[in-house]
């Protein structure tokens, strides 16, 4: 039914009313503030399915998750009532000396489904956090079993784990990083996909580092580069021939998004410490886990005059709503068989993407990993934001995409109908036509010869 002129006012009055209030009182993540100012931006009031509604009553195909978390779709009946259900019981209550069901049943679910070994749960608020904890772990345990020494860190270069300081310091990302180098410990960078790299790196400076931390097969912020097959497995083993701990970074590959329940799956890789965030809670609350393995969680144990304590936590540590949430999702994913209906959703996406998208002369390439896509655009002045424009396009079109660059990333929600997920490549597609039509790209309009496969300029 489409809304009377006077409804459509009212509308058009509150939204302008909104958004001159949001310029006014709200800064926004990874947003030039300046250029917001400017700019129209849907002002969403509610959501369902993979269809998020603005206060104009616009729909869009929420083609990001909610930037990579919503997993079995917004308003999903049965996660609602998993809260509205703890809500009767208690909103929050701490960890810091108590415990609630909510936390130790989801500890066990997530114990259960996680890579063998990893059998410790901490409990924190945002992949961020998840990342700091797992670093502070593998820091203060080296330092418990007698090697003070093992205080570095090797990473990949590219990488991002977050935006707090000690994932800032692990983290390869010029762009978000840079500006803060004087504030950030010093790690060590490898090449991504390159094992012959790590060799060396731990060869010549193994007794000194506490852990090496990956992206487990996809770097997502960095433009969602793949690494090759075997490089996982082997990064764990040469972790394991250099007596260092493997931390493998899950918030953004975890809970379905690479075609398995973790990307670590693929190659049998059990991670000393592992990192989990974004869909835990199905995108619903903030809600993050550091598991660890028994042998990192028995190095904290001793008297309390040891101070072997870890000294870490949140006031919202383990928050028992977020927790209800989460283990409804987790439930979901067996009672809707999430993993085994998003195959051929899988090869769907895959075939609409060469269909529909490769053949345009502006695409560079495209790198797909299960419901992680990056297209990559042909190497245009980054000083024309295409992939900005692009967004743009596709927003006016009916759906939210995301720029990294000029890398323009689909992630949709896990549980996204078939139909919804061809529309959602053919308003990519149109947006890419559009945004790019007769731009320049560097070597001549739609040149292939740009920046594929390497990490783009996030912005």
């Amino acid at each position: 039914m489409v809304p009377s002129a006077d409804v459509r006012s009212v509308r058009a009055m509150e939204t302008a009313e909104l958004a001159a209030l949001d310029r006014e009182v709200l800064w926004h993540p990874f947003t030039q503030q300046l250029g917001w100012s400017e700019e129209a931006a849907p002002i969403i009031a509610r959501a369902e399915g993979a269809t998020l509604f603005d206060t104009d009553g616009n729909a869009y195909i929420d083609g990001v998750s909610s930037l990579w978390c919503n997993v079995h779709g917004h308003r999903h009946p049965a996660i609602d009532a998993a809260i509205r259900a703890q809500l009767d019981r208690v909103a929050h209550t701490t960890m810091l000396g108590l415990s609630h069901p909510p936390a130790i049943e989801l500890a066990r679910r997530l114990r259960d489904l996680a890579p063998a070994g990893l059998t410790r749960v901490f409990y924190s608020d945002s992949g961020s956090t998840a990342v700091e904890i797992a670093v502070k772990m593998a820091f203060q345990w080296w330092a418990q079993r007698g090697e003070p020494a093992r205080t570095r860190f090797v990473c990949l270069e590219n990488a991002y784990h977050g935006d707090t300081l000690g994932s800032v310091s692990v983290g390869g990302i010029d762009l978000f990083h840079s500006r803060y180098r004087p504030l950030l410990f010093d790690a060590l960078r490898v090449a991504a996909g390159d094992a012959e790299a790590l060799e060396r790196t731990l060869a010549r400076h193994g007794a000194e580092v506490a852990a090496v931390i990956v992206e487990p097969l996809v770097q997502g912020a960095a433009g969602m580069l793949l690494q090759p097959p075997g490089y996982l497995r082997a990064v764990r083993e040469l972790c394991d021939r250099h007596g260092v701990l493997l931390i493998c970074d899950e918030v953004a590959t975890g809970f379905g998004r690479t075609g398995r329940m973790f990307a670590c799956e693929h190659e049998q890789v059990s991670p000393d410490l592992m990192c989990v965030a974004k869909g835990l809670t199905g995108g619903y609350l903030p809600l993050a886990a550091t598991l660890a393995t028994e042998a990192i969680h028995d190095g904290f144990l001793g008297a309390h005059a040891d101070y072997r304590t870890f000294f870490h936590g949140h006031t919202y540590t383990g928050n028992p709503l977020a927790c209800a949430a989460a283990l409804a999702t987790l439930e979901l994913f067996d009672s809707e068989r999430t993993l085994e209906m998003l195959q051929p959703k899988i090869v769907l996406l895959e075939r609409e993407l060469a269909a529909r998208v490769a053949p345009l002369e502006a695409v560079a390439e495209i790198r797909q990993r299960g419901f992680m896509v990056g297209i990559e655009l042909a190497g245009f002045d980054p000083a024309l934001r295409t992939g900005h424009r692009v967004t743009l396009a596709a927003r006016r079109r009916g759906a939210i995409v995301r720029p990294l660059g000029d890398v323009v990333v689909l992630m949709p929600p896990l549980s996204i109908a078939p139909e919804q997920l061809r529309r959602l490549v053919e308003i990519t597609a149109g947006a890419i036509a559009q945004a790019t039509a007769g731009a320049t790209a560097d070597g001549g309009a739609g040149s292939r010869g740009g920046s594929a496969g390497r990490p783009a300029p996030v912005a």
